[in-house]
């Protein structure tokens, strides 16, 4: 979100940050959020790019479609596990599974002190106060 539409959102009492900010999430809890995103979006990815539906991921994976509606919409009550399984039943190598791991927005607590600084999370809430 541009800095002026921050201005206007605050001067009309809306408070704007991150999801974490609303959520009071850790830096330990945002960074499992993001991996998850991460891993999520990379599922959606490798199943379109297989040419595959949902149900036919769902089959698979001895799940049903709407389980598979769920990762692939980056819903919290989709596992870690289950994620990876899919992608790997997708075809996904060991590699393109750490892939979006390791390019998640990690924010800075989470990660080496020395570690260069990140850029925003893409998820912003907003909230009047």
């Amino acid at each position: 979100m541009n800095r002026t539409k921050q201005t206007t959102l605050a001067t009309r009492g809306w408070t704007v940050g991150t999801v974490a900010d609303f959520l009071a999430l850790t830096p330990d809890e945002a960074a499992f959020v993001e991996i998850k995103l991460a891993l999520s979006d990379a599922l959606r990815t490798q199943r379109q790019k297989a040419k595959r539906s949902q149900a036919q991921v769902a089959k698979r994976l001895g799940s049903s479609q709407s389980r598979v509606a769920t990762m692939d919409a980056g819903d919290p009550s989709g596992t870690v596990g289950l994620l990876i399984r899919a992608l790997l039943g997708l075809g996904a190598t060991k590699k393109t599974v750490a892939r979006p791991i390791g390019t998640a927005r990690l924010p800075q607590a989470a990660c080496c002190p020395t570690a260069a600084p990140i850029e925003p999370p893409k998820y912003v809430t907003m909230h009047k106060s």
